[in-house]
């Protein structure tokens, strides 16, 4: 497959900074950055984000870094990732949904040729592109990480929805070839001593590409963990740490969760909780509380092991004295995961339960996952879940650690930004190339802004507002100003988000005015942003 190539000599984006300075001049050594994604976790699972889960590694990350308080994915896998890997809206690299099959433009279910990846403007750049995890942004050969700009990657282009094993169609590929077909049993390649578990396999593929990393060039590293998306399957021990931590209910959790996030700055004193979406906890049988403190134990277990690994990451850099000069981005992909939709407890609850354990450990796919009722506390305090616009579905913790330029560690920042800020900020900081035209392709300009400004203590300017769409469900933000609709046929929803960030007093009717010129905003976008027409043809296009 031949690889697509910068256009040498091509016009170049105006934020392109420091074109022909050399690489191994101290004074403008460039940064390595480090982009770590999560897979289906919650606003507020981590500690430094209020969560009850240990997360040593990310919380001192936050302490001597920066952490955003308003910042936003595109509500599911791969849309955010496109949206993430190219500066673009999800509609426009032709992801607008998922990846399986082909509804036209805007829904083609991979990358198209009129943008360009990470990997490929950091590595025209002048940078070491690499990868380890889940791609998820087209899984045809000519969208393949290999193919699209990343000098090294192990992991698999599809889905993953599994942690012990390999699934059917999943197979696992190292730099454009396939190293492990579908297995229950995948060997441990590097560590053949230890048991395969997706967060750490993708982990040891990472460490090793930047212990093979050139001295004399700077790197770009996207490390793109499945957890802690479903099934739930964790390591033992680390199952074992959380068993017990959860038989106080919901409830109590979330109540604790919000007072510890008023604490840390994260939310506003006057905001509220949400409503709970799930049944009284004291109203379950012992059995039922016991079989769900179960499932929440190994679900933390994962986010706990994610940040174990990331951890080893970090001890890395430090080792190879490249800590301080490197940027390290950690976010979200969406909020957590209600699947499957509104059942309570999770896949398979009734049949999956403490007791046969030890046969549904690794059976993977849809064996288990948390359900509705722990995904609110994930979310706490917002409302709705991944694939929503509402808070709940779009809202992400991310941490920006850079000692060179971050000064003043553990501030917060509450500016609102959206992963279509990755690329410039990249571009940016990197001081990149974002290309105009590039393997004979025109490129669209980028959507997002630069968070550097941010790191350095300065204010960002937008002159846009923020999108949203996805299967429906929709959302502008300006400023103060939201505009959210759930679903193809439900009622448009205004919120003031200064005063009202988790979503509670609708102002539509009180501000008419203001909805319909947000509408009209929204519109205009959807329709240069390839949203419409949809392939699913909502009720309510016809009504805006």
């Amino acid at each position: 497959m031949k690889r697509r190539t910068f256009l040498a000599g091509c016009a170049l984006s105006s934020i392109s900074l420091g074109a022909g300075l050399p690489l191994t001049n101290a004074k403008s050594k460039r940064p390595n950055i480090l982009l770590i994604m999560a897979d289906d976790m919650g606003y507020s699972d981590i500690g430094c984000y209020g969560g009850e889960i240990e997360t040593p590694n990310l919380d001192r990350l936050a302490d001597n870094g920066l952490r955003f308080t308003q910042f936003y994915n595109a509500a599911r896998c791969c849309p955010t990732r496109a949206s993430l890997l190219t500066g673009l809206y999800p509609h426009q690299a032709d992801v607008g949904h998922m990846v399986y099959r082909d509804e036209g433009k805007g829904y083609h279910g991979k990358l198209n040729e009129q943008c360009v990846t990470l990997g490929e403007a950091m590595k025209n750049s002048g940078y070491q592109t690499l990868m380890a995890g889940k791609w998820h942004v087209g899984h045809s050969e000519d969208v393949w990480p290999s193919n699209r700009g990343f000098d090294k990657f192990y992991g698999i282009h599809l889905h993953v929805d599994s942690y012990f094993k390999v699934l059917k169609g999943c197979d696992v590929y190292e730099n454009g070839r396939k190293v492990i077909k579908a297995t229950d049993n995948p060997p441990n390649r590097l560590h053949p001593d230890q048991e395969w578990y997706t967060t750490n396999v993708f982990t040891d593929h990472a460490l090793k590409f930047l212990d093979e990393a050139k001295q004399d060039k700077p790197f770009f590293m996207y490390a793109a963990y499945n957890s802690p998306h479903w099934p739930l399957e964790a390591p033992d021990k680390t199952i074992e740490k959380y068993r017990g931590k959860y038989m106080q209910g919901w409830e109590k959790l979330r109540r604790q969760k919000i007072e510890r996030m008023k604490r840390l700055g994260i939310i506003k004193e006057d905001w509220q909780l949400s409503e709970s979406d799930a049944p009284k906890w004291e109203n379950l049988s012992e059995d039922d509380r016991k079989n769900l403190d179960f499932r929440r134990a190994i679900y933390a277990a994962q986010i706990d092991n994610m940040d174990q690994n990331i951890g080893r990451l970090i001890k890395k850099l430090e080792e190879k004295g490249e800590l301080d000069n490197t940027l390290v981005l950690f976010l979200s992909d969406n909020g957590c995961s209600a699947e499957p939709e509104r059942q309570m407890f999770g896949y398979r609850f009734k049949e999956n339960r403490i007791e046969n354990f030890r046969q549904w450990r690794k059976d993977s796919g849809r064996s288990s996952s948390q359900g509705m009722a722990w995904a609110n506390v994930s979310n706490t305090p917002f409302r709705k879940y991944k694939k929503w616009t509402h808070e709940g579905g779009i809202a992400t913790p991310l941490i920006a650690h850079w000692p060179e330029k971050i000064i003043n560690g553990g501030r917060l920042n509450h500016t609102p930004g959206h992963v279509v800020d990755i690329m410039a900020t990249a571009i940016d900081v990197g001081r990149g190339f974002y290309p105009k035209k590039f393997g004979g392709n025109k490129i669209k300009p980028m959507e997002g802004v630069s968070l550097k400004p941010v790191f350095e203590g300065r204010e960002i300017k937008r002159d846009n507002p923020l999108f949203w769409e996805h299967e429906g469900n929709w959302a502008i933000r300006e400023g103060k100003w939201k505009l959210v609709c759930d679903g193809p046929k439900g009622p448009a929803e205004l919120y003031d988000l200064e005063k009202d960030r988790t979503e509670l007093n609708n102002l539509i009717d009180k501000y008419p005015d203001k909805a319909k010129e947000l509408a009209e905003k929204w519109h205009k976008w959807a329709k240069r942003a390839n949203v419409l027409p949809w392939p699913y043809k909502p009720q309510w296009q016809a009504d805006i």
